[in-house]
């Protein structure tokens, strides 16, 4: 498959399988590997509230086209999309394990360990929504992270923590997006970030919520892939 990147067009090979890997409480996490080559770097793919890995059928061939391997897990504050059911979730809830928001951060924080040692090489972090906030939280304090690429994040947990006062530190390039009605909260949430380089990009139409603005069936797709690509750019 032929996918331009950035007005170039690149074929890259690519096998998808699962995979299982513990989280840091012991709870075995699915996720699938988008496999380009052993010598690549890792993007690691989270997805939104009530969703699973497939979130990112669609999308994460894209991805690998931009010169990554791909590590799309099931957190385990989740539910199904796209006939993809989240089975790091149904696991948690049968072992009587809490699946908020929250929860899910020690879940991302494996993915990232697991992708660092299959390549020895910093990971792009990328987040949808309520994944979205804990990338940038766990970006701001781990030094296994090169860059995050965050879809409408936001203040979703209630008194348990404020993200904005959570990121201050963050220092790794950033990109940020989100619909057009979110961007304004999303420009507060990220004005006091000390990242040299930080996009936020603001669509021209409405747009949608979370990464499923990448989506075929999101008219304005092109226009998030275009910045998207921009932004990946910058990290070569």
């Amino acid at each position: 498959m032929l996918i331009p990147f950035l007005g170039i067009a690149q074929e890259t090979r690519t096998t998808v399988k699962k995979t299982t890997f513990p989280s840091l409480d012991g709870l075995i996490i699915t996720a699938d590997i988008h496999h380009t080559n052993d010598t690549l770097p890792y993007i690691i793919l989270c997805h939104q509230a009530r969703y699973s890995r497939g979130e990112y059928m669609e999308t994460a061939n894209t991805f690998c086209n931009m010169g990554y391997n791909c590590l799309v897990p099931d957190l385990r504050s989740g539910k199904e999309v796209n006939g993809v059911y989240n089975e790091t979730t149904s696991l948690a809830v049968k072992k009587g394990l809490p699946v908020e928001y929250l929860d899910a951060e020690q879940d991302m924080i494996a993915a990232i360990n697991y992708a660092y040692q299959k390549s020895g090489k910093k990971i792009v972090l990328v987040g949808s929504s309520y994944s979205a906030s804990l990338a940038l939280k766990i970006a701001a304090s781990n030094k296994k992270i090169k860059a995050v690429l965050a879809f409408s994040p936001g203040e979703y947990f209630a008194t348990k923590l404020n993200l904005k006062e959570s990121i201050v530190n963050l220092e790794v390039p950033v990109f940020v997006t989100s619909s057009k009605e979110e961007s304004s909260d999303v420009s507060v949430l990220m004005s006091d970030i000390k990242s040299k380089i930080k996009i936020h990009f603001i669509p021209a139409s409405e747009g949608k919520h979370g990464s499923s603005a990448l989506w075929k069936n999101n008219p304005n797709n092109l226009e998030y892939w275009s910045s998207v690509k921009l932004f990946m750019k910058q990290l070569k």
